[in-house]
């Protein structure tokens, strides 16, 4: 009975909504090529330079870019801030604490609620204090691949979402 009402199984089970509708195949075929292109552009920019301009979570970035380019969460600010600030907490966190399971713990979800306080809430960013501790990196990844990384998403996210009629990003800076 106790746990029954502390935690209850029927909520599980999900309320009556349906699951919603797949995208138009139009809008599929968007996010694809703005997906590719995003990731080709990084891939470039590392290959002149020479150095790493992929990370992991910009995959899903782009996910939100190109097929949900109007959520709050795809806005140039949320992009940028987002990674800007959970790849300097995982920094903090792993130059402090070294890579523990409580210290990997604590800084997800002190970045998490950065970005939530900062209002730059970038759910793919979520990952990055993972990606840094576990990874390993230096202080220098900051800048490369997560800034410049991010700032090259949004200039391909600025011109890709803006071609074509009834088209516009972003809804807000």
């Amino acid at each position: 009975m106790l746990v029954d009402k502390i935690f209850s199984l029927h909520k599980m089970q999900g309320k009556t909504d349906d699951c919603p509708q797949r995208l138009p195949l139009v809008i599929i075929a968007i996010a694809w090529a703005g997906g590719t292109v995003a990731t080709a552009v990084l891939a470039l920019l590392g290959n002149w330079q020479n150095i790493a301009m992929i990370l992991g979570s910009f995959g899903a970035s782009c996910l939100l870019i190109f097929a949900y380019p109007e959520s709050p969460f795809a806005q140039p600010r949320n992009i940028v801030g987002g990674h800007l600030i959970t790849t300097f907490t995982g920094l903090a966190f792993m130059s402090l604490f070294g890579v523990e399971w409580w210290s990997l713990s604590l800084a997800v979800g002190t970045a998490i609620a950065l970005m939530l306080l900062l209002r730059v809430p970038h759910p793919p960013a979520g990952s990055n204090p993972l990606i840094v501790m576990l990874g390993g990196v230096k202080w220098h990844f900051l800048l490369t691949p997560t800034l410049v990384g991010a700032l090259a998403l949004v200039v391909v996210a600025l011109i890709y979402n803006n071609i074509g009629r009834g088209r516009h990003y972003p809804r807000y800076w």
